[in-house]
């Protein structure tokens, strides 16, 4: 590898390259939180199912998931600018497919196509708050992206459910279209290239083994929905992708110049912080999907709605994350993700008994306890396991960071629904042969699988806080810790 210097990190300005990446990562996130309120509706206009409409998120992360490779190589082979400009037309084109579909298999494909292009925006703006900000100030960076970040949760649901109800599900997308042509056009003004560029060699077979790993294990759970855990095409897809991403992470181990350098997990807290976010966000996606199913399709609330129940605690949330940024500047991840994890079992015990009778208030008030809990934990987390990174793995650990976050959401959507959709039934029979009125059978046993599956996401919050005693604050590695063995293909730490 060669190193092509084309920094202009000294002449460039935080504040204009900050709010332009913010404000095009603030529309990959509205983008992608749109589709959870809009997912009953779409099941009525398609007559799709809760498994095959939930791929407009589950797709969506997925293709995120598969950029992990080819995230850390574009950061590197690329400048800011040109990465940034084009992740912004490509997410632009999809937006346009998607407010044009005229039928679910062209919605999914423009779904598709935005998340090529967000899926490239959130790793490129966490590695220049890397290259722009030191290890100690970097926690206050981060709060600042989270509070931009987190309005987009706070007004998405709301403002799709403003829209279902007044207009058509596709003026969603009319909506995006200039304010996505308006960050290309502030990009082109203000945005200055941050760090340097390298020149890597791009690895096809790691990203075909990648996205055979990652496809085929998110497909296999999918299924699980409608065919069973015991459906021989659910185990061969499950071990098909696990086959893949075994063999893929032996390949990078063993390149010389990886595509991912995976040796960013010999860094301990790296590690650490890695696990227990795929459990945080596991519980944030699939909560998203749950609640509006409940809402809408168990109790009848319109789509505006189930939207304004979300939105007290995403703006909470939102105000909260430059606050839990200094705090972990000052006094580190360990403690907040505790506090962090406690209160999000502690509200999610709440859900785990759902009726038919269930007041507003009461589910409004836990949904925005629910997200304080969060607030404490997702931008310290990410922030702890980077700043333990040394510089040259940078682009690699926050392309691993971000994409397995999106990956663990997509499973974690997938399985959550599946186990609602299976206890369903089995709470319908259940149900059935107790002589229970037919009229209320299939609400009380969606109800029902709805209990179960938050139940469940209790289970992995559990797992996360027993994880979270063992986070420690560490110095960062120098990009001396790890040395490469060329001639042997192995990796020692020193």
């Amino acid at each position: 590898m060669s190193s092509t210097p084309k920094t202009e990190l000294g002449s460039a300005k935080k504040g204009p390259i900050m709010f332009i990446m913010i404000l095009g990562a603030f529309l990959a996130t509205l983008n992608q939180t749109i589709m959870s309120v809009a997912t009953p509706e779409l099941m009525k206009d398609f007559s799709i199912t809760a498994a095959t409409a939930q791929w407009l998120t589950t797709g969506y992360l997925l293709v995120n998931g598969v950029l992990i490779p080819i995230t850390a190589y574009l950061m590197q082979k690329f400048s800011t600018r040109q990465l940034f400009q084009a992740a912004m037309t490509i997410f632009l084109a999809g937006t346009v497919v998607s407010a044009m579909a005229s039928g679910f298999p062209v919605l999914l494909t423009g779904r598709l196509i935005q998340a090529a292009g967000a899926g490239i925006i959130m790793p490129l703006l966490m590695n220049v708050i890397l290259a722009l900000f030191p290890p100690e100030k970097r926690g206050s960076a981060m709060g600042l992206v989270g509070l931009a970040i987190i309005v987009a949760p706070a007004i998405g649901p709301t403002l799709a459910g403003y829209t279902l109800e007044h207009y058509s599900w596709e003026t969603m997308f009319y909506v995006m279209i200039p304010l996505a042509v308006l960050v290309i056009v502030l990009g082109f003004v203000y945005l200055r290239n941050v760090g340097e560029r390298v020149n890597v060699k791009f690895d096809a077979l790691s990203v075909l083994l990648s996205t055979i790993g990652f496809g085929a294990l998110l497909y296999g759970f999918s299924r699980a929905g409608s065919l069973g855990w015991s459906s021989s095409e659910v185990l061969i897809m499950i071990a098909i992708g696990l086959v893949g991403l075994v063999v893929f992470s032996l390949r990078q181990l063993k390149m010389k110049a990886p595509l991912l350098d995976l040796r960013a997990f010999k860094f301990n807290m790296f590690s650490l912080t890695i696990v227990i976010s795929v459990a945080v966000t596991m519980i944030m996606y699939a909560d998203m999907m749950l609640l509006p199913l409940y809402l809408q399709n168990a109790r009848g609330y319109t789509a505006i709605e189930s939207g304004l129940l979300l939105l007290p605690g995403a703006l909470i949330m939102g105000l909260l994350m430059p606050v839990t940024g200094r705090l972990f500047d000052k006094f580190g991840a360990k403690w907040l993700t505790i506090i962090g994890m406690v209160i999000v079992i502690g509200t999610t015990l709440g859900f785990i008994n759902l009726t038919d009778s269930t007041s507003y208030t009461y589910l409004v008030f836990m949904s925005t306890a629910r997200r304080i809990g969060m607030a404490f934990m997702m931008m310290p987390l990410q922030t702890a396991g980077l700043n333990q990174l040394p510089p040259r793995l940078n682009a690699h650990g926050t392309a691993i960071s971000n994409t397995t976050r999106q990956v663990a959401g997509a499973i974690g959507t997938s399985l959550l629904i599946t186990i609602m959709s299976d206890r369903a039934k089995t709470h319908a029979a259940d149900l059935m042969q107790n002589g229970t009125n037919p009229a209320q059978i299939a609400t009380q046993a969606q109800i029902a699988g709805i209990n179960d599956a938050y139940l469940v996401i209790v289970g992995i919050g559990i797992v996360g806080l027993l994880l979270s005693l063992f986070i420690r604050n560490v110095k960062r590695g120098s990009d001396e810790t790890i040395i490469v063995h060329a001639e042997k293909g192995k990796t020692a730490e020193v």
